[in-house]
Formats: C-alpha cells, structure tokens, sequence
C-alpha cells in the first residue's frame, strides 16, 4: 500500500514511485520470457502430434493395402516420413523450375533491353549527327550572307518571263537608202525579246506563204528540211504573238520544170523574190523589222545567183545569205552563212578524213576553172576607179596563176597538185558566178584530192565587190571537210561565215594576194603540230556550224541571240523517275557496323546545290566571245584552249578563259590542311555519286552502307539497269545523305552517264556497285579533281598501246605500267557537264557499239574528255584493281570482255578522226596523306 504523505498529498513520494517502477519491469520481464519460450514449445509437441495422427488417418484411408495389426509404430513413422520427403523434394523441384522459367523471361527482356540500349544509343548519335549539320548550315548560311553583304553580289532569281502579247503594229515602210544602213539599234524591235523571253521564233510555213514570182518555187529538199530540223529547236514557237522574230524561207529558188538544169542560172535577169509578196506577209508590219529572210544555197553554187536581194526592197529585214556585195552587207546585221551542202542532220563523222599524218601527199592543191560570165554588165556598175582596181586585180591573178605553176615545176621536194582548167570542162551556169573560179569534177573526185592534200588553195572572189560567194565558201566547206587546211589567197577581202562570233584565224591562213612569193616558205614553216591543231580546229568547226541543215540552222539561231545578249535555254536533262510509285516508303535502317572516321575528314553537312547564277550574263563580256546552240550547249574556241567549245550552258556552271573554274581562289586552297578546309578550292562545295547497278541488291546496299558519315556527300543516285525492279521488302540503309533509286528505261551501259534532272551538284563520282573506296580515298580524289576541273580523276588507271605484231591497230592494256591514257569510270569524278556532251555531243555510233558490246563506255568518256581537253586523266593513290570477293561474275570478268575493249579503241578512232588519248605518268598523292603524325608535332605540319 501506498501511504499518505505528511503534506497530505496521496501521490506517491519518488523513493516509493522508483521501487514500483523496478518491481514492474522485473515481473514484466519474466513474465514476457515465460510466454516466449514455453509457447513455441508446447505449439510445437501439440501441433506435431496432431499432424502426425492426422497424416496416419489419411494414409489409412486412402489406403489399399490395409496395414497389419502387428506394424511397428516406428516403422509407421519412418513411412510417413519418406513420403514427407518426396512431397517436399516434388514441391522444391516445382519451385525450381519456376524460378528458372522467371529467370529466362529475366534474360531475355534484359538482352530486349541492352539492344533497346544500343539503338537508342544510334539514334542518339544520328540525331547528335543532325544537330551538327543544322549548326553547321546556319553558320554557312551567315558566312554567305556575310560574303555576300562584303561583295555585293547576293542570290538572284531570274526575273518573271515577259513576252510580247500583240503582233507588231504597222508601220510605214523606210526608203531603200536608208534601210541600206540599217543596225541592230536602228532597224531591230528589241521590245519584242526581253531577256527571259527564251529567244522565240516563229516560221512562216514555205506552202503557205510562198514570197517566189509566178514559176519559181523554193527547193522541196529546203523546205522539208526546214521545217523537220527547226521543229526539234527548242526556241519554235507557233504563237507568233509572242514571237521575237519571224523566219522566212526564201531560197534556194528553182524554176518549177522537170529539168533543174534549163532553170539554173534563169534569175541572173529575173530575181526570184517578190517584193510585194514581203509586204504581204501576215506579221511583216510594213517594214519587216524582226525578220529573217534565208537564201540558203543547195543546188546552185553561182554566186550571182546567191546576191537575189541586191535589186528587191527587204526594209528593216535581217539577210542570211552566202553570197554578199560589199554595198549591200549590213556588218553585225546581215549574216553571212555556209551553203547547206549536207544531209538534214545525225552523224556525219563517215563524211570526214582522217586527222593522221600531219602531211599529206600533197602539201598544197587546187582545183578551178576561171569563167567569165558576160551575162550582167558589171562594169556599169562601176566608177572609173573601181574599173582601175579590177584591172589591176585581173592582172594579179594572172600573176599568182604564173608563179603557181612554176612553184610546181620548180620545186621537187613537195609536191603540189594545181588544176587551172577543168577535164572535162565544167558548166558554166552551174558552177560560176561573174570571173569566179568555178568547181572541177564531181564532190567525190575533189574530196579523194583533198583527203591527200595538207592545205587546200582558195582564191578570193576576181570582183573586188564581192564581200563573199557560195563558191568560196562551198570551197572552205570541203577542205574542213577533208582535213585540208584552207589557204585564202586575198583573205583581206572577203568575210567568212559567222566572223562575227568565229575565230577563222585559228583554221584558216589568211594571206594577201600581193605575197604570193612567200606562201610555200609559209607552209613550209608551219611545223606538224600546228598542222594538226589546225586540222582539229578546223573539223570541229565543219562539224558543229557547217556539217548538215541542223547544225547551220541552230547556228543561225544562236548568233542572232547571241547578239540580244539572251542567255540560252537550261541543258535538256533526262527525269530522275524513281523506281518506286509516289505513295511507297522504302525501309530505312541504319546501317551496322562502325562509320569510317579514322581521322578528321571534314564537316558532315546537309546538301546543297553548286552555286548559281554567278557569272552567266557577263561570262561573254569578259571570256571573248561564246556561242551556245539550241541544246544548251556553249561552244567557243579559246586562245589557250583550241579544243574546248563545249561547256555547261546552266546557270550552275561558272567559267574561266579555259571554261572551267579558276583553281586557287583563296577559298581553302592547297596552302590549307584538307580535313580542315571547307570545299577546297570551291568553298562550299560538295559532291554526288552515280552508281549502276543490275540485279545485286545486297552488294548495292552493302556500298551504300559504307557510305554513312562520308563528309561533302550531297546525295547518292543509283541507276536501276534492270527490268526487274527491286523488292519493296529490301531494307536500304540509313547513310544520313538522301539516296535516289531511279528507273532506267532500258538496260545500257550509256545509262551510267545520264544527264539526270537531280544532279544538283558539278562534281560527281562514278562507281560501280561493287566498288569499295576508303572515305579518305574518296575525299582526296575529290581535292584533286577540284584542282583538275576539266579533266577524269580516278583511282584505277588503263592505257592503249599500238600493236607491233599487226602495225594498223590500238590495244587495250590494264597491265601495271609506269604511264597511263585512261582513267576507269567505275570509280573516277568528272564534270557533270560531260554527261551532257556523251548524249548531246557524241556521235549516236559510239553509244550504239557500247550496246552492242555491252562495253567499252568508260572508253568512250575518256575519249570525250581527252578530245575536248587535250589533256590526259588524273590518277589518285595507289590503287590498280577492285575486287569484291563473293560478289556475282561481272561482265568484266568474260573473256571476250578485252577482245571487245580492243575493237572499241580503234572503231572510236575512227569516229575522232584521230587517237585522243594522251598518255601521263602523271599520279596525285597528298602530302602526309595517310601519315600518322603525333598530336604534339601536328602543329608543325599546319601550313605544309
């Protein structure tokens, strides 16, 4: 009991509240222990027996064995007890394999797990990648703004196409006097051609608007032609609202009889044109401004027969004839053209000689008749000292006539061949004009003279009127023809076709009459490689601007927009048509393995065009002067470069006095490590890959996959050459630059060269589809070729030998050698220019053997290319060979392959003329490339 204490307080005092805190937690205690020990025990002995006799009642009842009476308790016991174990041994096996079920689905998510991991590691790296490029195509966005803010010189886009929307109004006719003196300036409508009008021309339809008096009609070959080679022009219009000018077809005009011979000759006294009939013409606007009257000479080489114009009133219309007097010539207004001598169009290298050996038979031949023709009183026509002067001219003639046959009897070291009367005798109505020197013998008979002669003599017209004649430029026609080197005796005189826009001086020798003492010591002189170079000159010449009716005709057209000042039309392209429709998506992985980055190769950007619309407009101003035809295609004859006329007509393509890029313009040039400059020579600049393909599609896949991460890589094209398309199930890899899978139309090796419309880049490399390039590799021919612009850069390297065994033919040779003449397209860079010559440029009989054999394009290109260029291909590294072990036979591979690489070479000589092909021992190898330099001595090699 608690006791009270003394303040009477019945709370217990802190001795007794201590003393009955110590006894409560010592019962507590005891008491806790008691229970935690003898309650498991005595659970423990209750719950066994329980079990054990409830164990016993059941194995008894489920028994069928009924147990004897006698069983021994124990051995009961052991009984229950084994079978204890086997439940529990069963029950542990269960959970077991459970657990090795778990532990499998465990493993198996962990593995769905890691490659998540790993992708999404890619895709990490893929979208890092992405990023990049944006920040890289940014900062190269503001440094062309920036250049572009320094130069001056932005963007432009062409301006809106404007074309005229009426026919020209009526105005009244000027007097003839005054049209006399008519000029671009003042007798042309240049309200009619703007800059972007794309030049249009319209025809007058020879059947519908004939301008011919009664009885005479124009040549049926003319008309026809006319009408067939402007209708492939892409300039033709048949609006003639919009059109800049109109085209008249006025010769060659024939006397309508059976027999051509009575007629010719006629309109000597009767002009053909009909002046009224000018006027009456639906668009001629009363004074002919903006036309274009065509005598064009087929039939009848007389040149007074030429000159119809001289007594018809043509107003402000333009003339194109051949056959001019000094009086009526309009400079930069009339046009002085060839006769149309040949076929309509197509190939005509079978018509032309061949350009080996330099000297010939003969080193100099002629063939004429001098006629006079009293049919026209010239010299009423005349002032007293005109008279004077033609005296004095016939009497010079008769003085070269003199010297020239001495100069044959005297000198036996050459041989000469001067025919001064024709056997038998020539017409005179057919091939003479007044004192001109006529044609002898038939065209074959002349060509078999000049095909064995190194020059060819041409007179100047007898009549000092005369600015030209179709004869004389008949004769010029021939020799190119022939590769005979023209010798104009007085080229002081007379104008040749095109002068205007032609550089004559680099075919043709010009020499005075006065100093025909000293032409054999002039030819004698001229060493054989100005022989050839002028025979190149001149068979380029013959074939692009006098060969057949196209040619001339596209000419003509091209001068007159030349003289607008008019850019030509874009480069016809080939549409890129994929070989998927518009709705599928092809399937897009990325490619295995690790990307080829063994060093810094350069920046990874997002594609982008060659820089446009640079120089175009003003290319002609300050590059000499440049004709570019109907197809897009400039062609020009350089100081430096004799054999390069053909260059990129597309705003894309930036020129130089060579035609091609200037290299070393300050932009990372060759004074600059490459895996730190941006474009090399041509800053921001990249390029694209054609490959071929026919029927290997996971040797494709596995060239594109290589190609991941390839820096200046703008997009890669690949050629479907097969007729069966690819299974819309491949899997295409994922190379972070776009891939184009386009549908060729017919199976052909010429497809490799296509002038497809998504090449947006000049440079492109050819590769085969089992190619295999290092990225370095790749990269370093594409710095090289940008110091070669004009030229193949390639990796594997092939060269032709003459045959010492047979003496009269080329082989084909890819033996290792110290020189080299060809570089393999299989995997070379080459202007994309040229893929647009190969189609447009190259005789349809080279792109025919190529399917023939089913070979030999890569031949063909090395032959363009040398033939424009006069210059061997460029070779990079070291490689000789490629190889794709397990990879399908390739027709390279066939043993008739050589065979037919042989028979190509010397077909393709034929079609040139000549062997383009140079040989080098020329290669490219970087500095340092493929040394490993220590990271602490890179800083002395910077500037190397």
């Amino acid at each position: 009991m608690y006791k009270t204490p003394l303040n009477g307080d019945p709370r217990p005092g802190p001795c007794q509240w201590q003393w009955f805190v110590n006894v409560k937690l010592s019962r507590i205690v005891l008491m806790v222990l008691g229970i935690l020990i003898l309650t498991p025990l005595i659970s423990h002995f209750y719950l066994s027996n329980v079990e054990r006799n409830t164990n016993l009642m059941t194995h008894s009842a489920h028994s069928h064995v009924d147990l004897p009476d006698d069983l021994d308790v124990r051995e009961i016991d052991l009984r229950v007890g084994v079978e204890e174990l086997v439940r529990i041994r069963g029950s542990v096996l269960s959970e077991l394999r459970s657990i090795e079920k778990k532990r499998q689905q465990f493993k198996q998510e962990l593995q769905t797990y890691s490659k998540n991991i790993e992708d999404l590691k890619l895709e990490l790296a893929h979208q890092q990648t992405n990023l990049n490029r944006l920040k890289i195509s940014v900062e190269q966005a503001q440094v062309a703004m920036h250049e572009a803010l320094q130069q001056n010189t932005p963007d432009l886009a062409l301006p809106q196409r404007l074309l005229p929307n009426a026919l020209p109004p009526n105005m009244p006719a000027i007097l003839r006097n005054r049209s006399s003196h008519c000029r671009m300036f003042s007798c042309f409508d240049h309200s009619r051609c703007s800059l972007t009008s794309g030049f249009p021309v319209y025809l007058y339809d020879p059947d519908h608007h004939p301008v011919m008096n009664d009885g005479w009609d124009v040549d049926g070959f003319l008309k026809t032609t006319l009408k067939q080679v402007l209708g492939y022009n892409p300039h033709l219009t048949q609006n003639p609202m919009e059109a800049c000018v109109y085209v008249v077809l006025v010769g060659e005009a024939l006397k309508d009889t059976d027999d051509i011979s009575e007629n010719v000759g006629n309109h000597l006294n009767l002009p053909p044109v009909d002046s009224e009939a000018l006027k009456r013409l639906p668009f001629w606007g009363g004074d002919g401004r903006n036309h274009i009257l065509l005598n064009l000479a087929r039939r009848d080489l007389s040149a007074s027969s030429g000159d119809i114009f001289s007594d018809i009133d043509t107003g402000r219309a333009i003339l194109v004839q051949s056959t001019f007097y000094h009086e009526n010539f309009r400079p930069n207004f009339d046009l002085i053209v060839p006769p149309v001598l040949g076929p309509p169009g197509g190939d005509v290298w079978q018509e032309c000689g061949y350009m080996l050996p330099s000297r010939r038979k003969y080193l100099l031949s002629f063939q004429g008749e001098m006629k006079v023709n009293k049919s026209i009183p010239l010299k009423s026509r005349m002032s007293t000292h005109d008279v004077d002067l033609e005296t004095k001219n016939s009497e010079l003639n008769v003085f070269i006539v003199q010297h020239l046959k001495e100069l044959a009897n005297t000198h036996t070291s050459d041989k000469f061949l001067f025919e001064f009367e024709c056997n038998p005798a020539s017409d005179d109505s057919m091939n003479t004009g007044p004192q001109d020197w006529a044609l002898c013998g038939t065209d074959s008979s002349r060509r078999a003279v000049l095909r064995e002669s190194t020059f060819a003599l041409v007179f100047a017209p007898n009549l000092v009127d005369f600015v030209s004649t179709t004869l004389l430029q008949a004769r010029i026609y021939e020799a190119l023809r022939s590769g005979a080197v023209p010798v104009i005796l007085g080229g002081d005189q007379v104008i040749l076709a095109y002068d205007e826009v032609l550089q004559w001086k680099r075919v043709v020798i010009f020499l005075p009459k006065a100093r025909v003492t000293e032409l054999h010591f002039l030819l004698r002189t001229i060493p054989d490689e100005d022989i050839l170079y002028f025979r190149r000159q001149g068979r380029l010449m013959w074939e692009r601007y006098l060969a057949s009716v196209q040619s001339t005709l596209d000419t003509i057209v091209a001068v007159l927009r030349n003289r607008l000042n008019i850019p030509p039309l874009p480069a016809d392209t080939v549409a890129a048509i994929s070989v998927f429709n518009e709705t599928f998506q092809p399937l897009l992985v990325p490619p295995s393995g690790d990307v080829e980055q063994e060093e810094s190769l350069g920046p990874l950007e997002p594609p982008y065009s060659s820089p446009a619309f640079r120089r175009n407009f003003s290319l002609g101003l300050t590059q000499s002067y440049e004709i570019w035809n109907d197809w897009g295609d400039p062609f020009r004859l350089y100081p430096a470069l004799p054999l390069d006329p053909l260059l990129p007509s597309d705003a894309k393509f930036v020129g130089s006095e060579r035609g091609f890029r200037p290299v070393g313009n300050g932009a990372g040039g060759s004074g600059k490590e490459f895996s730190e400059a941006l474009g090399g020579n041509s800053p921001r600049e990249q390029f694209t890959i054609v490959m071929l393909t026919y029927e290997r599609e996971q040797v494709l896949l596995d060239s594109i996959a290589r190609l991941r991460g390839l820096p200046y890589l703008h997009s890669v094209v690949v050629i479907w050459n097969s007729p069966r398309l690819p299974s819309p199930e491949l899997r295409w890899p994922d190379i972070g630059s776009p891939v184009h899978i386009i549908k060729a139309a017919r199976n052909s090796l010429n497809n490799r060269f296509l002038p497809l419309d998504n090449l947006e880049t000049e440079a492109v490399l050819s590769v085969d589809d089992d190619a295999h390039l290092r990225h370095d590799e790749i990269l370093f021919g594409f710095r090289v070729w940008r110091e070669h612009r004009d030229r193949i850069v390639g990796f594997p390297g092939r060269f032709h030998a003459w045959d010492l065994n047979t003496k009269n033919s080329w082989l084909y040779n890819s033996n290792y050698s110290c020189e080299l003449s060809m570089v393999l397209t299989g995997a070379a860079f080459l202007h994309r220019h040229y893929l647009h010559l190969y189609w447009k440029w190259l005789p349809q009989a080279i792109r025919d053997k190529v399917d023939e054999y089913m070979n030999c394009e890569d031949i063909a290109m090395n032959f363009l290319v040398s033939h424009i260029t006069q210059k061997p291909p460029v070779k990079v590294t070291s490689r000789w060979t490629f190889r794709c072990p397990g990879c399908p036979q390739s027709l390279s591979e066939d043993d008739t392959h050589f065979q037919e690489r042989h028979k190509c070479i010397n077909f393709f000589t034929q079609v040139f003329g000549y062997t383009p092909l140079l040989n080098t021992q020329y290669r490219a190898d970087s500095i340092l490339f493929k040394t490993r330099i220590p990271h602490d001595k890179q800083k002395c090699f910077k500037f190397i």
